[in-house]
């Protein structure tokens, strides 16, 4: 039986990660982030008072049937308008979702609706069942701590960031998307954008502790390249670390690495030990371009780390 894994994120970062699991399992639930306060999502979030749609659109449109009508049906989803009106830059896909909220009452009955529509492999869902909004306390280059309040805000900062934190503080999680992690066989985090994207999922309350008490086994993949902004300047082995300041507990068990963003592969590998992680190093990058990942090649390292490729070795490296 082909596994059962969840992934958790937003954004171009959860959409590599789903490109690539959907080419070696259908059991696939995605847990998206719901912070999203720019952009069509955030226009709608604020006029309509509804989760944004944005990341899960775009995770929706990763896991859709590779056929004619799938394709068809995932570049409308994907379609934006150009206007001089208040049309402008929406998503047909976030239009689609959010009119299905409002007919049907149910966030995650419409998500479902619209995947079956794409035939996704895969289920969506939001990681918790209220918008969030992310505030960061960064520290200032005099070293005085700001507090930076929104996921744009957030993204955007070029400052050290020291902690981050969701408004509400102990938000509702999706019961569908616990329930998902208590049953996987694997979970995935990252990549993407480290605090707003990935890390908000250890901070909705029922989430975390369904991350800590699942018996699934969790695997990290690390970007490829630091981001503009938030995460600028940062080592593979620095989003460890902060993966552990927000999460001492978290259990990790396989981390993969692109050969090409790595600078020291023997002190990484010490570092994921001391995490009790094994790590995994393989060309995951399309060659012509190194910041975006290749599915096939993603889903290789995936299958090699599910498999149990790396066995007892502490570290495997790949060309």
């Amino acid at each position: 039986m082909r596994p059962a894994v969840v992934a958790l994120g937003g954004g171009h970062g959860l959409s590599a990660s789903l490109s690539a699991l959907r080419l070696m399992t259908d059991r696939i639930t995605a847990i998206v982030t719901v912070a999203d306060d720019g952009g069509s999502s955030g226009r709608l979030r604020e006029e309509l008072d509804v989760l944004p749609p944005g990341d899960l659109r775009m995770a929706l449109s990763a896991l859709t049937d590779d056929s004619d009508w799938g394709r068809t049906w995932r570049d409308l989803l994907q379609h934006r308008f150009t206007s001089d009106g208040p049309l402008d830059r929406h998503s047909v896909g976030n239009l689609l979702i959010v009119a299905l909220w409002e007919i049907l009452g149910d966030a995650v009955e419409g998500l479902d609706l619209v995947g079956r529509l794409l035939g996704a492999r895969g289920r969506v869902l939001p990681m918790a069942s209220v918008p969030l909004r992310i505030e960061a306390d960064v520290r200032r280059p005099g070293g005085a701590i700001d507090v930076v309040v929104g996921q744009s805000e957030v993204a955007r900062t070029v400052d050290v960031i020291e902690q981050i934190r969701l408004d509400p503080p102990a938000p509702p999680a999706c019961p569908e998307a616990v329930e998902a992690v208590r049953a996987a066989d694997w979970v995935v985090l990252g990549p993407g954008s480290w605090y707003t994207s990935v890390l908000p999922h250890l901070l909705v309350p029922e989430l975390r502790r369904a991350l800590l008490e699942t018996t699934a086994r969790i695997v990290v993949i690390l970007n490829l390249t630091p981001e503009e902004g938030e995460t600028a300047g940062m080592r593979p082995g620095d989003h460890l670390d902060v993966l552990r300041a927000h999460a001492p507990e978290l259990p990790l068990h396989a981390v993969v690495a692109d050969p090409a963003s790595v600078d020291d592969v023997s002190s990484l590998a010490v570092r994921c030990g001391e995490l009790g992680a094994q790590l995994l190093v393989r060309q995951v990058s399309r060659g012509d371009q190194r910041a975006v990942h290749d599915p096939l090649r993603l889903a290789a390292a995936l299958r090699d780390v599910v498999e149990g490729y790396l066995g007892d070795v502490g570290t495997r490296a790949s060309g």
